[in-house]
């Protein structure tokens, strides 16, 4: 048969001739091309002399232990896809090779259309990895280019740390404000690893339902329910050998925890309407808003789940904590906007420098960066002017309340803290000032409605 145009190359490595001659024939018959090898050495010479994108590998190859061959494979030869041939069909054996990399299993003997279901998934898989990869150049494209020098202390070690750990497997929380960076920062991590080359996938937790949001995760079967009229791998088959950010993680609802905690803990994970057990090695990098550890206390995140992201904890300081690096930033999105729209004389003037400097950055990077975008669309001249630059809100007072006034201890705390959070530079701060720290005032701003 002709090879498809979006053919595959693969390769066939088993010391059984007639297992390796009738695989080749089969994967011929689908459009693809194939090979074979009867050994380990025979199989990687194959492999550095030609691309694959694909290989068959027997667990018992002869006297070789093929979970080697696996580890040999995958380490030197990262992108390539292998489905291992066993013919002890144990779901320990398979979960082992999938834990070590492999694709997916087959088990001896197999009929085509068995081999058929396989080569159509590593297609699949094969295109959306494509799609991500040009989805992502067009999203590199619309967004300025992103430096990580700080001068503030505790954003240099929070880079430090993050790129520290960024080679490693190891799962890593970001905490911080909505907009201070945290989904840039997922993607250099990934950009840093072993899997730089594989998969990016973001899953936004509290954007679906419940029922759709495990679906998006772990993908379901045709038939599971109303609805699924046909079959889905969902985001952690997308995200495999490479790196799963869960963004807003703490709005993960709680039936769907104890899913992601076995999927960190054991790699392992089923469809949902599916019975069998599937394995990942998908890299799994977290970020919320939301204070989890006050989320354990109450009861909406699971104590052990919250333990397991914790290996590398890092809070990402709000704008208003780094005011060292807001002049860089600020310039950058001047200039990169400027290129953009063809306005490269374009500056700001001697007042809008002045508010910028001042005015506290509540959205902080995302906020920055759609003012000076807006700033450089809308700027009449070569000045873009204070009047596109955000001013601080005044802090709401009460005249009615005052020490001594005829008013409850509750409304002369509320209208204390409401001031002491006006002026404050963060959370942090206004623990400090008040003196207490900052999950009791976390709590207090919660009962009180106050932002």
């Amino acid at each position: 048969m002709i090879a498809k145009p979006d053919f595959m190359r693969a390769l066939i490595i088993d010391d059984e001739k007639a297992i390796r001659s009738s695989t080749v024939i089969a994967i011929r018959a689908e459009g693809h091309v194939a090979e074979g090898a009867d050994s380990k050495a025979v199989g990687l010479l194959k492999l550095q002399e030609d691309a694959y994108d694909l290989v068959f590998l027997d667990l018992r190859l002869g006297d070789e232990d093929g979970l080697e061959v696996l580890e040999d494979i995958k380490r030197t030869f990262p992108q390539v896809q292998v489905v291992v041939f066993t013919a002890y069909a144990s779901v320990a054996s398979a979960v082992t090779a999938m834990q070590k990399g492999a694709f997916d299993y087959l088990e001896k003997p197999f009929t085509p259309e068995n081999l058929r279901q396989i080569l159509g998934r590593v297609e699949k898989q094969r295109k959306l990895e494509t799609k991500i990869v040009e989805l992502q150049r067009e999203i590199d494209r619309q967004n300025p280019s992103v430096d990580f020098s700080s001068e503030d202390p505790a954003m240099k070690s929070a880079i430090e740390i993050l790129f520290k750990a960024a080679p490693t497997q190891a799962a890593i929380l970001l905490l911080g404000e909505s907009g201070t960076g945290k989904s840039v920062l997922a993607r250099a991590i990934h950009d840093r690893s072993e899997a730089r080359d594989a998969p990016f996938v973001t899953v936004s937790c509290p954007s679906l339902s419940r029922e759709l949001l495990e679906s998006e995760l772990f993908g379901h079967v045709k038939g599971a329910f109303t609805g699924a009229i046909r079959d889905t791998w969902g985001k952690v088959a997308a995200a495999e050998g490479g790196t799963l950010f869960l963004d807003e993680i703490g709005e993960l609802p709680l039936e769907i925890q104890p899913k992601l905690l076995r999927l960190l803990q054991e790699r392992q994970y089923e469809r949902v309407g599916e019975h069998k057990i599937r394995v990942t090695n998908a890299r799994v990098i977290a970020a919320t808003n939301n204070d989890l550890k006050e989320r354990v206390r109450v009861g909406s995140f699971r104590e052990d789940l919250y333990y397991r992201l914790d290996v590398i904890s890092v809070r990402i300081p709000p704008l208003r904590e780094r005011l060292h690096d807001l002049d860089r930033i600020t310039k950058s999105y001047l200039e990169f906007f400027s290129r953009q729209l063809g306005r490269p004389r374009l500056a700001f003037s001697d007042g809008a420098l002045k508010r910028l400097n001042s005015y506290r950055w509540p959205g902080n990077l995302r906020e920055l960066r759609n003012t000076i975008e807006r700033g450089v669309i809308l700027s009449p001249d070569d000045f873009l002017s204070e009047r596109f630059i955000p001013e601080n809100p005044p802090a709401p007072l009460d005249a009615r309340i005052s020490i001594g006034s005829d008013v409850s201890l509750e409304a002369l705390e509320e209208a204390h803290i409401r001031s002491i959070l006006g002026r404050a530079s963060s959370l942090d701060a206004a623990a400090k000032t008040l003196g207490i720290d900052p999950a009791t005032l976390y709590r207090k701003r919660k009962r009180l409605n106050l932002q």
